[in-house]
């Protein structure tokens, strides 16, 4: 069991204990009464440090936050998001779990093992997400989702995040980071018919952050695992 104070640096501290405030200061001036986007929000920004240290409990806590933001979605007719994070982003985060917990780094179970695509990966990776792409824009015209373009958008960063989580490559995180662009924009859609969801708006304001925060982070973790090797 890894001491918090050792584990986790000031930096990581500083930009947890910031999103939380800011989580909430949004949740108590433009909601304070569904306490389940309160809770979405705060078990997200918690996963997202885990994630930036490559750690498997941010995959846990990602399972969990794609559960509560899929009934989030559910109240505004976001049929897209509904069914990209129950249907795709959780299951992923699970297979995700999986492969980080089947490749620590050098045996410590609290930092995956940084990978690299290959070619046929990448290509894999570029036919799935048009493939999803043109799928998931008929289904969500089906369903008559609201933001019909912006809704497919983010179907497509979703499955481009999920699969290079999976993958354990450092470019995941901007892949979140280009959803979180697409969420912002598609919660203040919403925000311009009920007030209460500017308090989501900000949740993935303070996600963009942590998210490309952790993609230096990993490419960090990356540059040291490679000098430990190299050194070995």
């Amino acid at each position: 069991m890894f001491k918090i104070k050792k584990y986790f640096s000031t930096s990581d501290i500083v930009l947890w204990s910031a999103s939380v405030i800011l989580v909430i200061v949004a949740f108590c001036i433009f909601d304070g009464g569904n306490y389940l986007t309160l809770m979405a929000s705060l078990v997200g920004v918690t996963s997202l440090i885990f994630n930036a240290k490559g750690n498997p409990v941010g995959q846990v806590l990602m399972v969990i936050f794609s559960l509560l933001y899929g009934i989030i979605s559910y109240t505004f007719s976001y049929f897209g998001e509904m069914i990209t994070y129950l249907g795709m982003t959780m299951p992923m985060a699970v297979f995700a779990l999986v492969s980080w917990l089947r490749n620590p780094y050098k045996g410590n179970k609290a930092e995956v093992e940084v990978s690299s695509l290959n070619r046929s990966e990448f290509l894999m990776m570029l036919a799935g997400s048009v493939a999803v792409t043109f799928a998931f824009y008929f289904i969500l015209d089906f369903f008559e989702t609201a933001n019909l373009a912006l809704s497919t958008l983010s179907v497509t960063t979703s499955f481009l995040a999920v699969y290079l989580t999976y993958k354990r490559s450092p470019y995941f995180a901007l892949a979140y980071g280009a959803n979180d662009v697409v969420l912002i924009a598609l919660w203040i859609l919403a925000s311009a018919y009920d007030i209460c969801y500017v308090s989501v708006v900000v949740c993935f304001v303070a996600f963009l952050v942590n998210d490309i925060y952790g993609f230096v982070s990993w490419r960090k973790m990356k540059a040291r695992q490679s000098c430990d090797s190299n050194i070995l």
